[in-house]
């Protein structure tokens, strides 16, 4: 990608605000004559398999008594389904599968379970789209895709924890034991997640489920005794491609109010850390003052900004951690904030307040959960809780210094 300083500015020029506000419309225009206005025009006529779901169980009685509506709250979801035998709790599952899957506050173990079912219907329809002449080649090309990654989904021992099949679709799954766990680490990725790419097999740590997985390992290796769970939380919409979608917030918006219900649906008495890497620290920045207090740490990498001017207008207690590699191009983009275009100040930029920690090892924009970096041993230690351990940025020695 060409640098913004391979652009023609006089030395020193790209730091004025005019140069900065200019070159911000720039790229806005450039957005607009690639990707068209459809970032902001958005699509009709997607079904919404999960609303239907949701909308046979608020019809629905069970035992002569009306299901609870979900959105009482998790601990009311989490009281009603303790109640129930294990096969009531099974039959409501099987028979609202999207539903009961995306449902906060019902049983970890259960929701595995209705995911694994709908992820099966999914895969149905997906395999008969595989096949429908009435598609293009292209068509029945992206349902064949999509079929296999459902069929992956769907193997022996993935926990599926949330999974919507509209339109791109949705999903998180969880490494480790979530019920048990008292350190839960949520991985937020970036642009272009959807289900199709919720998972990679070259280069896999560049995928959610990769960067899930590594951190998980990561984590395990620097804390064998710690209860730990890593969610790949990639359960919200995210923008497609490096449009305009992806240099607004309405999309970081409706997918902080997701994040902040997740979290505040996981397992009492759990520590949270958030690791959001590229657009998904938008999404963090904009959560961070609705966040429990549980969530202790929230790190961001290859950051484009978090919508705010720096760490005290997160208005979040959660310590604020960051970093960014030497050749990660996101450090081109302009740090400002311009017309609702823009996500604000640089989070590694000293000014900003956050700690900032090393990313050595890591290699372009989607290198941090690569194993052997410093950045993802990094992310592991703050994941565990042993934060006196990491690694500072050259510039940032001191970042962990008030931290026993």
């Amino acid at each position: 990608m060409t640098s913004f300083s391979e652009l023609g500015a006089p030395p020193g020029f790209l730091q004025s605000s005019a140069w900065r506000a200019a070159l911000a419309l720039v790229v806005v225009f450039v957005m607009l004559a690639v990707t068209g206005w459809t970032g902001i025009r958005g699509t009709k006529g997607d079904t919404d398999p999960l609303g239907s779901s949701r909308a046979a169980w608020a019809g629905a009685t069970f035992h002569g008594h009306r299901l609870p509506d979900p959105a009482v709250g998790p601990h009311r979801i989490a009281a009603f389904f303790a109640k129930l035998r294990k096969a009531d709790r099974l039959r409501l599952a099987d028979r609202y599968p999207l539903a009961v899957g995306n449902m906060a506050g019902a049983p970890a173990t259960l929701r595995y379970h209705a995911n694994h079912r709908a992820l099966d219907r999914a895969r149905a329809v997906a395999e008969r789209r595989s096949h429908d002449a009435r598609l293009t080649p292209e068509g029945r090309q992206d349902a064949g895709r999509l079929m296999h990654r459902l069929e992956s989904l769907m193997r022996p021992g993935r926990q599926i924890l949330s999974f919507d099949p509209a339109a791109g679709g949705r999903a998180a799954e969880v490494f480790g034991d979530l019920t048990h766990a008292r350190r839960v680490s949520v991985v937020v990725p970036g642009v272009d997640t959807n289900l199709v790419n919720f998972e990679r097999t070259r280069r896999a740590d560049t995928a959610p489920v990769g960067m899930a997985s590594s951190l998980y390992g990561a984590e395990r290796a620097a804390r064998p005794d710690a209860r730990t769970a890593v969610i790949a939380w990639a359960d919200y919409t995210a923008p497609a491609g490096i449009g305009v979608d992806a240099a607004a917030g309405q999309l970081a918006q409706a997918g902080a109010q997701r994040l902040t219900s997740m979290v505040g649906a996981l397992p009492a008495g759990a520590d949270v850390s958030l690791f959001c890497h590229s657009y998904g620290s938008v999404v963090c920045g904009v959560a961070a003052r609705e966040l429990p207090s549980r969530v202790g740490d929230i790190v961001v990498a290859g950051s484009p900004g978090m919508r705010a001017r720096d760490a005290a207008a997160l208005h979040t207690d959660a310590r604020v951690w960051a970093m960014r590699d030497a050749d990660d191009w996101i450090q081109d983009v302009p740090y400002l904030e311009l017309g609702g275009l823009g996500h604000g100040a640089d989070p590694v930029d000293p000014a900003f307040g956050s700690r900032v920690l090393s990313a050595a090892g890591a290699e372009g924009h989607a290198g941090y959960f690569a194993h052997g970096t410093r950045s993802l041993a990094n992310f592991a230690l703050v994941g565990v809780g042993a934060v006196a351990g990491v690694s500072c940025a050259s510039d940032d020695g001191d970042c962990a210094a008030d931290l026993a």
